[in-house]
């Protein structure tokens, strides 16, 4: 497995941190997440990822945090529409469908190839969870997907991959979806502070200071008036405004209360 992920990418070798902020969760604050999964993959992962790993206890629960949040919309949207097919973006090592599989929902994840092949070698498609490798940014995967459900409605998921891409690039994949009918798209963003503070910090933490980043939303209803073509808001979130603080150290617990207050990180759920 080591020998694969050394011809991971910069930007895709950042997937083994929620892979590791999954793990650490699980072991050490059930009431943010719990991931089975995430433990069964613990002993698979290339060897002293673990050990090596330069993260604090705030930088693993941020990453635990966003997958929390996810599921808990994930959970919405299948109790409004259970016909509703999920799509992960830049699926990664997600184990997003085996915290959420309702037994019926039918999942796809999209990444580039060599991810997919990697991910595959780690966590092989499920009967109702496929992996399309492609670009997330072109149209060949939602064609794909309602070639074979034409009207069904979608979540779109986007955990933790839109930093590293400008803005224009963003809005096009937004106003691309605005082609495919009824299309919801979940993804976490932070404002233009809490970009300068990534930069500055948490991408040397985790160890990936060459991942260049530069999406961020000051204002989401600003951000849907620039997609056009009648996107709208549906939530706008804190990002820790859900999550279980008890236990954790008082630096982690500031740093989560500090970022809510000043907006820094949140959930963005546009309706497309």
């Amino acid at each position: 497995m080591a020998d694969g992920a050394h011809e991971l990418g910069v930007v895709e070798d950042t997937l083994y941190v929620p892979m590791l902020g999954r793990i650490y969760a699980s072991e050490h604050f059930k009431g943010i997440l719990y991931d089975e999964k995430a433990l069964e993959l613990k002993g698979k992962l290339p060897a002293g990822m673990l050990e090596g790993s330069t993260q604090t206890q705030y930088t693993y629960l941020a990453s635990a945090s966003r997958s929390a949040n996810v599921d808990r919309h994930v959970a919405d949207f299948l109790r409004r529409e259970p016909d509703g097919i999920i799509v992960q973006l830049g699926v990664g090592l997600e184990t997003t469908f085996y915290r959420n599989d309702d037994g019926h929902a039918p999942w796809y994840g999209v990444d580039l190839p060599h991810v997919i092949d990697y991910r595959r070698a780690l966590l092989p498609d499920h009967g109702r969870e496929v992996c399309i490798a492609g670009d997330a940014f072109e149209r060949a995967w939602v064609e794909r997907v309602r070639a074979g459900h034409a009207h069904a409605p979608l979540l779109v998921t986007a955990s933790g991959l839109f930093y590293y891409f400008e803005e224009e690039r963003v809005l096009g994949l937004m106003r691309m979806l605005q082609g495919f009918g009824d299309v919801e798209l979940l993804f976490d963003a932070v404002n233009k502070s809490g970009m300068a503070l990534m930069r500055k910090k948490h991408m040397r933490t985790v160890g990936h200071e060459d991942a260049k980043m530069y999406f961020y939303v000051d204002s989401v209803s600003e951000l849907a008036a620039k997609v056009g073509g009648g996107a709208r808001v549906l939530a706008e979130e804190a990002f820790y405004r859900h999550i279980d603080k008890s236990g954790l150290t008082l630096s982690t617990k500031a740093s989560m209360v500090l970022s809510d207050l000043l907006g820094m990180v949140k959930m963005v759920h546009l309706k497309i």
